[in-house]
């Protein structure tokens, strides 16, 4: 069966569901779960990353433990759309940059940035981020603490 054609099932949605709870946990742990052999697992999560469905492992990490004491939120202000793949370009470059989103509404685009301090925050805004050629102006939020930061709870196909 070709990637294209690939539908995922139940037994799919369950061993994402166990690693989007923990990535850790090894094929031979979810096989165990699951009642399957390790080689499946192994089969089915090559053929989920395949298809794009599954793309890389990422490391959760701290920033606060690091001295990343700021996370803050932008509303970035474009001064034309066209401009979007160029400041997006800009942007990637910014170490403090965690996420960034194209999006409808009130800005062109939406990021997620980490600073030390609000002396970092200050630096990042003014010389990296406000400094790009195509943005007009931002508007910073400043997170005061993250209550919910989840993976998505997978349903099963009834």
């Amino acid at each position: 069966m070709s990637s294209k054609n690939y539908q995922i099932d139940n037994l799919d949605r369950e061993i994402l569901s166990i690693l989007m709870k923990d990535a850790n946990t090894t094929y031979t742990d979810i096989a165990s779960k699951l009642f399957v052999s390790s080689g499946t697992i192994h089969v089915r999560m090559k053929k989920l990353t395949e298809i794009g469905i599954v793309k890389t492992p990422q490391l959760k990490v701290n920033y606060d433990k690091l001295g990343y004491d700021i996370v803050a939120f932008l509303g970035i202000y474009l001064t034309k759309s066209s401009m979007y793949e160029d400041v997006c370009d800009q942007l990637n470059q910014i170490p403090e940059m965690l996420e960034l989103h194209y999006t409808t509404g009130n800005y062109s685009m939406f990021a997620k940035i980490v600073c030390k301090d609000t002396n970092h925050l200050r630096e990042v805004l003014h010389d990296k981020i406000q400094s790009i050629d195509g943005i007009q102006r931002t508007e910073t939020l400043i997170s005061l603490e993250e209550s919910i930061n989840r993976p998505l709870l997978l349903e099963e196909d009834e």
